[in-house]
């Protein structure tokens, strides 16, 4: 993706009842960091996804710079439907509760008519699942969703490239991520040449 290009796309970012804050946390700062940040980031938070972000953040959630909350309760936001022009929805983390609603078809809420969207208009949907062990349930799930066209990057880190702490750990799911999404996530690459 080049960099001015940036500049006219819209990210959807939902956040959902599973731990690993962290990540979307993470995501915002390196979507605010990149050299052309996106126009627009929209933000939902299932009630138990804000729960967790507060605990594991340790604050309430505040948008900043391109980020706009959007309430999980209202299909009133233009992403709820296909005429809309955000190009890219990243579920992280994704709970096996979301995952299932919007593998079955079940927009009971806003995050999972978005990902509905993001599906039946062929755009990119990426959901991050943050669980383990999967049940078959699960995998079931999954496989639909891949079948559907979406992108299942569990948040397992990566060790290739040495990290040293914690958050070095994060930033190989998250750098993952942003190049799924589209983007230079100026990450670690294996076997990189310069």
């Amino acid at each position: 993706m080049i960099d001015s290009e940036n500049k006219t796309r819209k990210i959807i970012l939902a956040i959902t009842g599973a731990s690993g804050a962290v990540f979307p946390y993470k995501i915002l700062e390196k979507l605010h960091n990149i050299n052309a940040p996106v126009k627009e980031i929209a933000v939902i938070f299932s009630d138990t996804g804000r729960e967790i972000w507060e605990s594991e953040i340790g604050s309430v959630f505040h948008a900043e710079g391109t980020a706009k909350e959007y309430p999980n309760s209202s299909y009133f936001a233009p992403f709820a439907s296909g005429s809309s022009q955000y190009d890219t929805m990243i579920i992280c983390p994704a709970s096996m509760g979301t995952t299932g609603r919007i593998a079955n078809g079940t927009s009971d809420d806003l995050i999972a008519r978005a990902a509905d969207v993001m599906l039946k208009e062929r755009r990119r949907l990426i959901i991050v699942p943050r669980e383990t062990p999967y049940s078959l349930i699960h995998i079931e799930n999954m496989k639909k969703l891949t079948l559907a066209g979406a992108i299942i990057c569990p948040a397992s880190p990566s060790f290739y490239s040495n990290p040293k702490t914690i958050d070095d750990l994060v930033m190989t799911v998250v750098d993952r991520i942003i190049d799924l999404a589209g983007f230079d996530s100026n990450g670690f690459r294996w076997m990189k040449n310069d």
